[in-house]
């Protein structure tokens, strides 16, 4: 079946708005809320990362850009349009999306994962498929030789790595980073975070990141937006948010992890 392509929205026109959002989950005898009146703008071009304890949702928030959840009320629109349009037309394949442990096929080879989504398109022969695939493969920084591997050969970062050209094999405007960082060592987390900043900057990405990581925070980040209370309580540049007054605000970034925040801050001038 053929799918419609959303297209990149005028400028001006937020990549991702989000209004009145309310998010509610339910168990036996009892209703959790989550987001409360949630609103969140993401312009063109911009690396917002989503940072938050645990339980306010920020990867829900990210399932719902991408249209894989609905919330309780409240609108978003992503690329101008409701995302429950886009999700209806098939076009949210213009939004790409990486998973926090790769999520890729077990069954399926390194080429045959990036691949996936094209060929799910079922518009294009198999030859430029391939070829597309060995694009997106070598511009995450992988070898030819990497395509015939299994994802059980595959080191953490070679993971991460696969994952991301998928995510990127429809060539999105829009990309959403799950913990991109969460669980490679601090040489592969570097690479990783290198090779996001050019993609960043040579494809004229927009990006939604969700990390706890203050270095890949600080290395990519335009803006911060800080869940909590049910809301998104700033979003803003690095500075800013340090410097506004929440208890979870001071303990993420002025805490004992916060001297190195402010060594960060010191180091990546363009963050402040």
């Amino acid at each position: 079946m053929d799918r419609d392509v959303a297209p990149v929205p005028a400028a001006g026109t937020p990549m991702v708005a989000i209004r009145g959002l309310r998010t509610v989950f339910q168990s036996p005898g009892r209703e959790f809320v989550v987001h409360d009146n949630l609103d969140f703008t993401v312009e063109r071009g911009e690396v917002i990362s989503l940072v938050g304890g645990s339980g306010t949702g920020k990867t829900v928030l990210l399932r719902q850009i991408l249209g894989l959840e609905r919330p309780a009320a409240g609108d978003i629109r992503v690329l101008g349009q409701p995302v429950h349009e886009l999700t209806a037309r098939g076009a949210s394949a213009r939004i790409g999306m990486l998973f926090q442990h790769g999520a890729l096929f077990s069954a399926f080879s390194v080429l045959e994962n990036i691949a996936f989504p094209l060929r799910e398109l079922r518009t294009l022969p198999g030859p430029l498929v391939r070829e597309a695939a060995m694009v997106k493969l070598q511009m995450v920084g992988l070898r030819p030789e990497d395509a015939t591997k299994m994802p059980a050969d595959l080191s953490g970062g070679m993971i991460k790595r696969v994952a991301l050209a998928r995510a990127l094999v429809m060539d999105p405007p829009l990309l959403l980073l799950d913990e991109p960082t969460a669980g490679l060592d601090p040489e592969s987390s570097d690479g990783f975070v290198t090779l996001l900043r050019s993609l960043h900057r040579d494809l004229a990405l927009t990006v939604v990141m969700v990390t706890h990581d203050l270095d890949t925070l600080f290395e990519l980040s335009t803006r911060v937006a800080v869940l909590a209370d049910r809301r998104v309580i700033v979003n803003a540049a690095p500075k800013d948010v340090i410097a506004f007054q929440h208890p979870f605000v001071h303990d993420f970034f002025l805490g004992q992890r916060g001297q190195r925040a402010m060594e960060l801050l010191r180091e990546y001038p363009f963050a402040v």
